[in-house]
């Protein structure tokens, strides 16, 4: 059947501000040629978001064009407000945008390891306050967090996993209680990493891919079909606690040292590479894992290592990355060999710092341990991920409902 009158102009006017969202403002003319809607309909549902206040002239298409025709439209960006949140071990950066996802302000906090849960999470929800403040974010329409850890498929809450702080269980329900009228949602962070990878990164034409996180610890994102894949359990990627050869012993349910963790992780990527005379040295970037998986690259392709990082010479570097290498073929290969993606993407801190070098040498051994074709890539948005992905949640959300037909 034929859609209704109010259907038909709903899903105009969707069409309309997703353009816009997309391309930026347009003029009537160009809303007509890039829908293919008619004059009279466009111009109708120009009338129509205007009216309600999604939509507003922003300027004219040129100086040889006056008058109707030449207004540009664009979607009224602080109609909502929006944060996100990086929430991490060691600490918390939160960035507040505008409808459209344009940053109004950012800030980060440190969180040690001895504070108590309950400062923790005031800390916390004091830093939203803040950046909304400094936003002039009078009120946040949506809240988006990525934090590592299981998602419950049934409640979409953070569950409770050993080995993670307390306190960021708490924060959801805290920042709820700060911003009544926002509405909060909790991600794994791996998961938006691989979102943000696939609209701003380096997956940005696939649609089945793995996003393998190196950071601190590791884990992993499946995108299948354009889809992302949580599990029966919230628990797909957990590849952590992936057995593998080559490490002390098996994982348990509670820790995954042992698994593949105890390869790739940020501590076991630092002893390795002191295993090749690769040592840092009072870095204070985190994790140190990417500092000396930089240098190493930097200095194989002939380049000044830095400051912080002493490689012995390029042979001691390229030894450490094809030991690196190897140890990340075997996850590699694991996930290949279930579920055929075609591409891995290295995503995290340490998967940016290795870059082509480290992602070449991965795809090389992965080929020979498989036979199935696969790319091996180097993420192109690092630990910046998190935050887009968590960003780009929240605005996707909030447009959705913002954008939706009004109830009748």
């Amino acid at each position: 059947m034929p859609a209704s009158p109010s259907t038909a102009r709903a899903i105009n006017d969707r069409l309309a501000l997703r353009l816009l969202q997309q391309e930026g403002p347009l003029t009537a003319g160009q809303l007509k040629q890039l829908t293919g809607l008619s004059r009279p309909t466009v111009a109708d549902l120009v009338e129509r978001l205007t009216a309600s206040g999604l939509i507003t002239v922003v300027g004219e298409a040129g100086e040889q064009r006056r008058g109707p025709n030449a207004r540009l439209y664009g979607i009224v960006a602080d109609r909502a407000h929006l944060a996100a949140l990086d929430v991490r071990t060691e600490g918390v950066r939160v960035v507040v945008s505008d409808l459209i996802g344009g940053v109004l302000a950012e800030a980060s906090v440190p969180i040690g390891g001895d504070i108590g849960t309950g400062p923790a999470v005031e800390q916390s929800v004091a830093l939203v306050e803040r950046v909304a403040k400094e936003a002039g974010a009078d009120r946040l329409h949506t809240v988006g967090i990525g934090a590592p850890g299981l998602i419950d498929p049934s409640t979409g809450e953070l569950r409770d996993s050993s080995g993670l702080p307390e306190w960021h269980r708490r924060l959801c329900a805290a920042l709820q209680e700060r911003f009544p009228e926002a509405r909060v949602n909790v991600e794994n962070e791996t998961n938006l990493a691989a979102l943000a990878e696939q609209r701003d990164g380096v997956a940005r034409d696939r649609d089945t891919f793995v996003l393998l996180w190196l950071g601190h610890g590791t884990g992993a994102a499946v995108v299948l079909d354009g889809a992302l894949r949580r599990g029966a359990s919230g628990g797909t990627g957990e590849i952590g606690f992936l057995p593998v050869p080559g490490s002390s012993g098996l994982p348990s349910a509670t820790d995954c040292e042992g698994g593949f963790h105890s390869l790739a992780g940020s501590a076991a990527i630092v002893e390795l590479a002191g295993e090749y005379g690769v040592a840092a040295e009072g870095v204070e970037r985190e994790p140190v894992a990417a500092a000396v998986v930089q240098a190493a690259v930097a200095v194989v392709s002939g380049t000044d290592a830095g400051s912080g990082v002493l490689v012995p010479d390029a042979g001691s570097a390229a030894g450490f990355l094809d030991a690196l290498a190897d140890r990340l073929a075997v996850g590699v290969a694991s996930v290949v060999a279930i579920l055929d993606p075609g591409c891995v993407v290295l995503g995290g801190e340490v998967g940016q710092a290795g870059g082509d070098e480290l992602a070449a040498r991965v795809e090389e051994r992965v080929r020979r341990m498989s036979p199935l074709p696969i790319e091996v890539r180097a993420g192109e948005l690092g630990g910046g991920a998190v935050l887009r992905g968590a960003l780009l949640t929240a605005r996707d959300r909030a447009q959705d409902e913002l954008f939706a037909p009004p109830e009748r």
